[in-house]
């Protein structure tokens, strides 16, 4: 299992030769490198400069984190409305993660902006209001008989005239979910 060690061997004295297989031992200081050390000697710079150049700060790029958090909210309203009107109900934690999922990547985009994360909060509200018409639609479509393309573009009038009609604390509980999910996202990104 285990190989046998075999015992110390008395340290031979310095003489100029390599001991043990390492060609660096028996070599003498050069001037210049105290200790033997290569590179005591060298100036920064000397062969190629710094080894690692360090990472450039991070800028705030405001117009690039409102286009991606106003992309991301229209993304996130299709994926939240797909998701409740395919089971026929409003999830809360659908709407924290479409606000949440708003925040985060204009924060991460734009950078740690105060402009971003209020534009962030309103297009994560826009974006779960969007949602929960699209739900509707959906449901209204299979209701009816038909298209949802039909309904939501052709009776979009309707289809926020029965939101409202049919909106309860619940519906305004999860709109202010998301853009709270938003502030809280842009904090974790930035």
């Amino acid at each position: 299992m285990s190989q046998p060690v075999p015992p110390n061997q008395p340290q031979q004295p310095y003489g100029g030769q390599p001991s043990g297989g390492n060609p660096y031992a028996g070599q003498a200081a050069q001037p210049g490198a105290p200790g033997g050390n290569p590179f005591a000697g060298q100036q920064p710079g000397q062969f190629g400069g710094a080894p690692f150049a360090p990472a450039p700060p991070a800028r705030a790029n405001l117009g690039l984190g409102i286009l991606t958090a106003f992309g991301t909210a229209l993304v996130a309203a299709v994926l939240y409305g797909v998701l409740a009107g395919s089971i026929e109900r409003e999830i809360g934690y659908a709407a924290v993660g479409v606000g949440f999922l708003v925040g985060f990547a204009a924060a991460k985009v734009g950078g740690a902006h105060p402009a971003l994360v209020a534009a962030g909060a309103v297009f994560s509200l826009g974006a779960v209001y969007l949602g929960q018409l699209v739900g509707m639609s959906m449901i209204l479509a299979d209701a009816s008989g038909l298209s949802f393309s039909g309904v939501f573009f052709d009776h979009f009038g309707d289809v926020t005239k029965i939101w409202k009609e049919e909106a309860d604390f619940m519906t305004y509980l999860f709109l202010a979910l998301g853009p709270v999910a938003a502030i809280g996202g842009a904090r974790k990104a930035g």
